[in-house]
């Protein structure tokens, strides 16, 4: 297919690896704050980083790691956490930021297939993680990390062991290509694929959004989202290493402290996703003062619905930037500009350092306006998925543009407008949530027949779950049932919200459930 031109590459010299955008900061800006903890107060400094990235990589080296071995976290936010995940990559490791809202034998597969050699868990966390471990056909280190904690584990040895961390520093940088980040997301079969994504897919990706944005050491964001969401990672994460900036690190989303929280930190911008914009639609308008110096607020990981949109800016007094990303794409590949005359309601904006296109079934660029799948090019694509082969071949067209899997279209500005998806996930606050997994779960149930999930339209989230139940003859079963079965097999977030009784699914001719007609039962 033919290539759209190529974006303004940031005007910095590009740094290729996350080693390289930790030094430099560190070389230039030593004392500037980093990274600042909403509740403590506690800072990062650029310098602290820098030293602390040493201590991390002795610290996975005592147990056993080399660069490319890989370390899974399973951890809430805190500034201890930040240490650990960008100390992993600086010293070469691949990070396994693990999703702390899945089921044990969910999270089990995860740690089994990630092939990790040890795993950071926080104090709350250990007896979960623990039996986990058991059987495993490698020895796994179990390293527990306070992550609000100002030192690293094992006193006895760190971060007294200088000759430790001076190995460390001794150690060849990893290089462009080294991987950086696995991080798992959910498919159509609700088997959740490992992306692998690289120093310079991370580094490069970093530096795009913060031309993007305009962002500057003066720019700090306050960062709610969990760590182990891509886009938290990449940009709230990542980002400010590129440009000097800083972050404002939350224990997690509160709708009732967000705006004290911006203020008392000092941030300039946002990172929500809609399900955020959403719970703070139906709170107070903070006071002028709480929201004079936010600039601007990016949305990101799923469609804001435009009605969202205009009322957030009506109320707060602060213009949203739609963007779009995938996991595969390490976050944000498209973006709207930063002028507000500039930008499209109900676009996720152009391309943003990569390139993109728009194809029909037989993988031939289309003209502008004409709806096909989205396709991307450019540094920030991963180069595949663990351990997964024929899921990587799949995802590529054969000149090597990534299937995003999502249907849209291109108008002439180069805006992309996406109307739908070919796979059917659902999209519940930004999480990508199988509906094959809920179906196989509500089919343990011994009162049901046949299943079909599909997603919602919901004010908060974006879409909520609903599924549509056959029930074996003769047997019987309540919503109140199903729902704390569901909440049992499925935990809470991923336990459908709706649900309703039907007496066949609609099938196509190859036998398979169409669900988008099933939408229509939702709507009463």
């Amino acid at each position: 297919m033919s290539r759209p031109a190529v974006p303004t590459a940031p005007a910095a010299p590009a740094a290729l690896t996350v080693h390289a955008l930790i030094g430099r900061q560190a070389a230039q800006r030593p004392q500037a704050v980093y990274a600042c903890a909403t509740e403590s107060g506690h800072q990062i400094t650029y310098g602290d980083l820098a030293g602390s990235c040493l201590l991390v990589a002795a610290l996975l080296r005592s147990h056993g790691l080399r660069p490319g071995d890989t370390v899974a976290l399973v951890m809430p936010n805190g500034l201890q956490t930040l240490r650990l995940l960008l100390g992993a990559m600086h010293g070469g490791f691949c990070v396994n930021p693990v999703n702390l809202l899945l089921q044990p034998e969910q999270m089990r597969a995860v740690l089994a297939h990630s092939d990790c050699r040890a795993v950071c868990v926080a104090p709350d966390r250990q007896a979960q993680v623990r039996p986990l471990l058991q059987g495993l056909d490698r020895p796994v280190a179990l390293i527990v990390v306070d992550p609000d904690a100002q030192t690293l584990p094992g006193p006895d040895r760190l971060p007294a062991n200088a000759a430790s961390a001076s190995n460390a520093a001794d150690a060849a940088p990893p290089a462009p290509e080294a991987v950086a980040l696995l991080m798992y997301t959910s498919g159509t079969t609700g088997q959740p694929k490992g992306v692998l994504l690289t120093q310079r897919n991370l580094a490069l990706n970093a530096q795009a959004i913060g031309a993007e944005h305009e962002l500057s050491p003066v720019d700090r964001v306050l960062a709610v989202l969990p760590l182990y969401h891509i886009n938290a990672l990449v940009v709230t994460m990542l980002a400010p290493l590129a440009h000097g900036g800083s972050l404002a690190l939350a224990p997690k989303f509160s709708a009732g402290r967000f705006w004290e929280q911006a203020a008392r930190a000092q941030c300039s911008w946002i990172n929500l996703v809609p399900t955020m914009i959403s719970y703070l639609l139906e709170g107070p308008r903070p006071a002028l003062a709480q929201t004079a110096a936010i600039r601007f607020c990016r949305s990101a990981s799923a469609a804001l619905p435009p009605g969202q949109h205009r009322a957030f800016e009506q109320k707060f007094g602060i213009g949203i930037v739609e963007t779009m990303g995938l996991t595969e794409t390490a976050a944000a590949s498209f973006s709207n500009p930063m002028n507000p005359a500039a930008r499209k309601p109900g676009s996720v904006g152009r391309a943003s350092g990569c390139m993109a296109g728009v194809v029909d079934a037989a993988l031939a660029a289309v003209r502008n306006g004409v709806t096909g799948e989205l396709v991307i090019s450019g540094p920030n694509v991963m180069p595949g998925y663990y351990k997964n082969e024929p899921a990587t071949r799949a995802s590529f067209t054969p000149d090597g543009w990534l299937r995003t899997g999502d249907l849209g279209h291109r108008d002439a500005d180069g805006f992309f407008f996406v109307t739908g998806r070919i796979k059917e996930l659902i999209i519940k606050g930004g999480e990508n949530i199988a509906p094959r997994e809920i179906d196989e779960a509500l089919l343990r149930h011994p009162a049901v027949l046949d299943v079909a999930a599909v997603g919602v339209p919901d004010r908060h989230y974006g879409q909520e779950i609903g599924v549509c139940i056959v029930l074996r003859a003769g047997m019987s079963c309540t919503q109140e049932e199903l729902r704390a079965f569901s909440a049992a097999a499925l935990g809470r977030y991923k336990a459908p919200g709706h649900y309703r009784f039907v007496t066949d699914l609609p099938r196509g001719p190859s036998g398979k459930v169409q669900r988008l007609k099933l939408l229509a039962l939702f709507e009463t």
